[in-house]
């Protein structure tokens, strides 16, 4: 069965979605916009974020073509993940749906405090 991040035949919406979906991957993403990061780095920005998860949604984003991963031949060994040209494609393609959440949850907010309004 192939993967909806690798079938030609979903729509286009899907197929981005197949790319990010998971609990970490946009927030690695945002973290990766700001520049190279390494490993621990991005785990000491992202409480609850396990280091075999981060290797796991790396390798993943890596398969994916969203993110670069540079190993130096040094000691002790030194890992660095940057976005590729395609990563930063995708980052700022999500750029218009984070401000649709923003206005959501705004939104959401205010409908509550309406409701708490009306309850008093």
């Amino acid at each position: 069965m192939v993967h909806r991040r690798h079938d030609p035949d979903v729509c286009g919406v899907t197929a981005a979605i197949a790319v990010i979906e998971g609990k970490w991957k946009t927030t690695l993403l945002w973290l990766l916009e700001s520049g190279p990061h390494r490993p621990a780095e991005l785990r000491r920005r992202v409480p609850g974020l396990t280091e075999k998860v981060l290797t796991q949604a790396l390798r993943e984003m890596e398969t994916d073509g969203l993110v670069h991963r540079e190993v130096y031949d040094v000691r002790p060994p030194k890992t660095v993940y940057s976005l590729t040209g395609f990563g930063r494609e995708l980052s700022e393609a999500l750029g218009p749906l984070s401000d649709w959440g923003h206005r959501r949850l705004e939104k959401l907010a205010g409908d509550r405090a309406d409701v708490t309004r009306r309850a008093s």
